[in-house]
């Protein structure tokens, strides 16, 4: 009880002398925190909810969304065209608290929001295990290039990531940050087509340090799945390198229905359409 009462005057005077509000409502922080996020807000962020491609994990709004083998639901890409890596998770929905958080890290400069966002990683890499072999495996950040890490100081996959296993105790997680090499910047992606996408990344990313993934399961690290279209790029540079399998694992991921103008309709006839093509 006295506990409890001296961390309640404790927190009230901090709010006295160090007044500030949250950084995505505004309410008034009143708990000591390095991160200036209110408790409500941090609640208000939820994992994505069942319905998504076993495999990349997109929303399955389609009733065609058919089960392989395993009695999985894919998406029609998935199923028309074999994706680069085994599967894909997410935490969260890219929109919200979680994406003014995750901004909150890349372009405020707010690093304790890599411990929150870490620990949203490693539950969403949790849902991994069934997938993984008894084989060593190597954690790699999606890298940044160099230009752009020099700008921003620091590279928010690798943050997240180690805090994500900082304390992990599966001793066949190996962290290693230096695998892959962003060699060239790349076009921001907004606006352009599949194909455009592909060709925009195609080449981009290089493995330095192959013997360190060589046999070896890679568990790929980002902060947001967008397209997929840099996971795969980076999955397949990763392959070649000699990974025997390659996983994804994300922080949030933009999903159909978050992106502004989207029609379920037209949505429902794109998978009717990549199933009847094959």
């Amino acid at each position: 009880m006295l506990v409890s009462s001296v961390s309640g005057v404790a927190e009230s005077l901090f709010a006295t002398l160090f007044p500030s509000d949250c950084r995505l409502c505004g309410a008034s922080l009143v708990n000591i925190s390095r991160l200036p996020v209110c408790r409500p807000c941090l609640a208000d962020i939820h994992p994505i909810a069942e319905g998504v491609c076993s495999t990349c994990g997109e929303r399955l709004f389609s009733p065609y969304a058919l089960s392989g083998g395993d009695g999985d639901a894919r998406c029609g890409l998935c199923r028309r065209i074999e994706p680069l890596f085994i599967k894909a998770v997410a935490y969260g929905s890219y929109d919200g608290g979680l994406r003014e958080l995750i901004h909150l890290l890349k372009y405020e400069q707010v690093r304790p929001a890599a411990v929150v966002l870490g620990r949203m990683l490693a539950e969403a890499a949790n849902a991994l295990e069934s997938c993984r072999t008894s084989l060593p495996v190597a954690v790699v950040p999606v890298p940044l290039h160099a230009r752009k890490l020099r700008r921003r100081g620091f590279n928010q996959s690798e943050l997240i990531a180690r805090s994500a296993f900082k304390h992990h105790t599966d001793d066949r997680l190996v962290f290693c940050p230096r695998v892959l090499e962003r060699r060239r910047e790349t076009q921001s992606q907004i606006g352009l087509t599949r194909h455009q996408r592909r060709e925009n990344v195609r080449g981009a990313f290089a493995v330095a340090r192959p013997d360190e993934i060589a046999g070896c399961e890679v568990l790929l690290v980002d902060d947001v799945f967008t397209t997929g279209t840099t996971a795969s790029e980076c999955a397949r540079v990763l392959r070649r390198a000699g990974a025997s399998k390659v996983f994804v694992a994300t922080v949030a991921r933009t999903l159909k229905a978050d992106a502004k103008g989207v029609d379920v309709r037209q949505t429902l006839a794109e998978e009717e359409r990549t199933l009847a093509a094959g």
